[in-house]
């Protein structure tokens, strides 16, 4: 991953129930493996951690290299803290959001993922957990129109937010042409592609971009695209939601760059 380790800034008001609270400028990841993967990213200033008894024992070795020790809590305070439908494991930690990276520190990747205005967390967090395990190197949002980071799209990523360089731009378009400068070859998913993503995989370096569910690709991200491919799925259904079809592409990329070799 790329980045340097932030400098502590100014103190935090603390906000919230009891001695619980967390600031509310902080992000509150949730989940054993979220949390887990926080402790081990060095580039992340984690502030606190407030965990049960049965959750610090998982984590405590990782707890002990960062210099932290856990507030104990029981579950039912975790809960009214984050939200009592919130499925956190018995374990949150306040931290700084991850430090967003450039678009150059890409330049080197074979495999990364563009999403255009995609912005329903749960989608964003399972494209980032696919986009890990088929090890592609990057994902890339637009500064603004994406989803934020938050304990649930961190949840959802399942570590996988951590473990992956994430670039933010401010005009896609833009990005795509740069990336086709650094030899990417860029394949929009489009439901009405002109050609299956299987005859499109060309080259040792590719970037999917993906749009919303519903309004898809954007005109001019359709336009800079080197390629626009459908997925053809051959049961009754014919189409699949963004966070799937991410999935599928990703691994069809992945095994055309000899990533499935052993």
């Amino acid at each position: 991953m790329s980045g340097k380790k932030q400098k502590h800034g100014k103190k935090r008001v603390m906000r919230g129930r009891g001695n619980l609270a967390s600031p509310d400028t902080l992000v509150a990841i949730y989940g054993i493996h979220a949390t887990k993967a926080v402790l081990q990213n060095e580039v992340r200033r984690v502030e606190r951690v407030v965990a049960t008894k049965n959750a610090i024992s998982k984590i405590e070795h990782l707890l002990g290299e960062r210099g932290l020790t856990a507030e104990v809590a029981n579950p039912q305070d975790i809960s009214n803290l984050l939200g009592k439908d919130v499925v956190h494991q018995g374990i949150v930690a306040f931290c700084e959001p991850v430090p967003p990276a450039d678009i150059d520190d890409l330049a080197d990747a074979s495999l990364i993922v563009l999403l255009d205005q995609v912005t329903d967390p749960h989608n964003v967090g399972a494209i980032i957990r696919s986009a890990v395990a088929l090890s592609a190197n990057g994902i890339v949002t637009t500064e603004r129109n994406s989803t934020l980071e938050s304990g649930l799209l961190a949840k959802t990523a399942s570590g996988g937010l951590d473990l992956i360089t994430h670039a933010k731009v401010t005009n896609l378009a833009q990005t795509i042409v740069k990336l086709q400068d650094y030899g990417f070859y860029v394949i929009g998913l489009d439901s009405e592609g002109e050609e299956p993503i299987e005859t499109t995989l060309h080259g040792d370096k590719i970037a999917l971009v993906l749009g919303a569910e519903g309004s898809g690709l954007r005109r001019l991200t359709r336009e800079r695209c080197d390629a626009l491919a459908r997925l053809d799925m051959p049961g009754a259904i014919k189409s699949l939601n963004v966070s799937n079809a991410a999935t599928l592409s990703l691994y069809l990329s992945a095994k055309h760059l000899g990533k499935l070799e052993r």
